[in-house]
């Protein structure tokens, strides 16, 4: 073939694969106001800097090698302000993204040199799940299991996904594995399809309740972040990155800090009620202690008396695990436990410090947490905790009572321990105490349980366990940001660099 034919064949070759499902399937994806699959690649990647892998990939089987441009998942390499990353954007134009042969060659190539050169890995998910017939028989059966750790997460490098569409078979088992998920309302994720489903258990299914938005971020846990839009999901993708390494060899980025950190830390006293029983937000009192703008909250619509989030002290990123008063007075039940077990797997793994801001009248308790076994997930959390290697600190605001003492950070459990002067570090509600303990109720005896309840709170103030080192600082609260900033720079784990051991870094993704 002469140069100029080979030249034409190539750029028809190369328009045919760009032009992805065809005309009317991306102009009706326009029309919806959902990006594609390279769309997607624009928002996301620094401009220019998206190096494809795959481009001519096709189908496998010969009836569809025509309809298959890039076997319809867009792979490669390319940028995030300027931090190198691979990626994987499925292309529902073509044949529902659906998994083949080819496709998952595109996955394991990324996935491994990204895991090999330490980069970032990003998942767009969009996909119909198994392509079929290629899955079908004996043949289809001989695609599975080709590569033995394609479902394995040491945590070498951050995983990232972002749900955008219907996502069912691969696109759910990496959003599973991963350590951000983002969903957009109205995409939807599941084992398999409403339709798939819908056949097996012979009876409708409604594809939200079997997959939605609120499923996944109020009940599974699955989703830490809830959007409206494409664009809001890919700029969140981009800020999660942000605050962790590119690879396990190396510690967090650090950030700029902002001219004007530490000025809310000054009108601390401010966020927190004097009387004990009141409740407050949390939210405010870690935004005041963070750098301005930096605090960036996981799965707030699960586990809610919990907050887990990630954020900035001094430029450094931090994870921190507070209870919120807000919701059930920041008792802890099933769904807060494994919500803080797996902040600090998130944590240990990309060598992040943790911080506990703790303010907790303990678990709760009852029938449906025994049911959904509290006890393993409150010793989960505890064996988690004791195998964390980078530095934990506790701060403790208010309450601290009982087991959850412990799992907050208490005693040896934390690098560090300081309290506000509120603290109150006793077993239980002294109200709940007399009741237990002597078979009194203010009703009854309102004169002898106001008694017996102060007898009850006797040595549990801050200054109690201050004088027996049990708490390292008692700290006037307006100076809780310097602390941090000085504690921090001690436990910087100097000789090795920032890096912890990682000892959380196989733990399972789902628990």
């Amino acid at each position: 073939m002469a140069l100029d034919d080979l030249k034409a064949d190539y750029e028809a070759r190369k328009a045919k694969a760009l032009g992805m499902g065809g005309p009317e399937k991306l102009a009706k994806r326009k029309a919806e106001g959902n990006l594609n699959a390279r769309e997607r690649l624009d928002v996301l990647l620094d401009a220019g800097s998206f190096l494809e892998s795959g481009l001519f990939a096709q189908g496998v089987r010969p009836e569809v090698r025509d309809r298959t441009p890039a076997d319809g998942k867009v792979a490669g390499f390319g940028r995030i302000e300027g931090r190198p990353v691979g990626i994987v954007s499925n292309d529902f134009t073509v044949l529902g993204a659906s998994s083949s042969a080819i496709n998952g060659k595109k996955i394991r190539h990324v996935k491994d040199t990204a895991t090999k050169n330490g980069l970032p890995l990003v998942f767009l998910g969009e996909s119909s799940g198994a392509r079929m017939p290629d899955r079908m028989g004996s043949a289809g059966r001989a695609m599975l299991a080709q590569d033995p750790y394609e479902y394995r997460r040491l945590r070498e490098t951050p995983w990232v996904s972002a749900l955008l569409g219907p996502c069912y078979g691969s696109s759910t088992w990496y959003t599973a594995l991963s350590d951000f998920v983002v969903m957009r309302k109205g995409a939807l994720m599941s084992v398999a399809s409403p339709r798939v489903t819908s056949l097996a258990i012979s009876q409708p299914v409604d594809a939200e309740a079997l997959g939605g938005w609120k499923l996944h971020s109020e009940v599974t846990g699955l989703v830490d972040a809830v959007v409206e839009t494409d664009a809001a999901a890919l700029q969140l993708v981009k800020r999660f990155l942000s605050y962790l390494p590119s690879h396990w060899r190396e510690p967090p980025p650090l950030a700029e800090v902002p001219p004007d950190a530490g000025a809310a830390a000054r009108g601390i006293l401010d966020l927190l009620p004097e009387t004990r029983t009141q409740v407050y937000d949390v939210r405010k009192v870690l935004a005041a202690l963070a750098d301005p703008d930096s605090v960036l909250e996981l799965k707030p619509r699960f586990g809610r008396s919990m907050v887990t989030a990630l954020a900035r002290v001094g430029g450094r990123s931090i994870g921190v695990i507070a209870n919120n008063p807000l919701f059930k007075g920041g008792a802890i039940d099933v769904d807060a436990c494994r919500k803080a077990t797996n902040m600090l797997v998130l944590c240990d793994s990309f060598h992040i410090p943790i911080l506990f801001l703790v303010d907790q009248p303990g678990f709760l308790i009852g029938m449906e947490g025994e049911r959904r076994w509290a006890p393993g997930r409150i010793m989960n959390w505890m064996s988690a905790l004791q195998q964390v290697t980078v530095p934990k600190l506790s701060l403790v605001l208010r309450k601290s009572y009982g087991q959850a003492y412990l799992n907050m950070g208490g005693g040896r459990n934390s690098h560090e321990v300081a309290c506000w002067p509120s603290a109150d570090f006793g077993f239980m509600d002294p109200g709940t105490g007399v009741n237990v303990v002597h078979g009194v109720t203010r009703e009854a005896d309102p004169e002898r349980f106001a008694r017996l309840a102060e007898e009850l709170s006797r040595d549990t103030t801050a200054w109690g366990l201050a004088g027996l080192y049990e708490v390292q600082s008692v700290l006037d609260p307006r100076d809780t940001r310097d602390w941090l900033l000085a504690t921090l720079a001690v436990h910087r784990r100097g000789p090795s660099k920032g890096l912890g051991e990682r000892a959380l870094a196989n733990w399972p993704t789902s628990f």
